[in-house]
């Protein structure tokens, strides 16, 4: 039987800065998180020259889809917020200016490790970059919105 043995590093001091930096996650207050949709988004589709030749991939550049807040924390009470979970029941994800998705914020059953090959390294040599414990989850219908944000 053959048998392929990776090896897997702890996580490094966070003020450390790397060359091959993830794209950014969803950070919580307590930290980074999965988010769950029960639904897709539709991307730009990219621009073609005269000749159908795409000029550029919209799925190589960050695209913006919208912004995620916790209406009931409050960073100002200092608490921890792995063990004041009350934030935790409602997080709002505005998508555009005309839609809102209300869910809340999960903690997974086992977390999961986010990894990554470490630079200058084997494919054999891994990193943990960060140990997810939640996910946010919008499993209800987006809400239409007006200019002035309400529902």
């Amino acid at each position: 039987m053959d048998t392929q043995t990776v090896t897997i590093h702890p996580k490094r001091d966070s003020s450390a800065t790397s060359s091959t930096a993830l794209p950014s996650l969803v950070q919580t207050p307590a930290g980074l998180a999965l988010l769950e949709l029960q639904g897709s988004f539709n991307l730009p589709q990219p621009e073609h020259d005269d000749d159908g030749n795409a000029i550029a991939d919209p799925g190589q550049a960050p695209v913006h889809i919208g912004r995620i807040e916790f209406p009931d924390y409050d960073a100002a009470a200092k608490a921890d917020p792995r063990a004041d979970a009350a934030w935790m029941r409602r997080v709002q994800f505005y998508v555009g200016p005309n839609q809102r998705l209300t869910g809340e914020v999960k903690k997974l059953p086992r977390p999961l490790a986010v990894v990554r090959r470490k630079p200058d390294a084997s494919e054999a040599d891994l990193e943990v970059v960060e140990i997810i414990h939640y996910k946010l989850l919008f499993s209800n219908r987006p809400e239409p919105m007006t200019e002035s944000g309400e529902v």
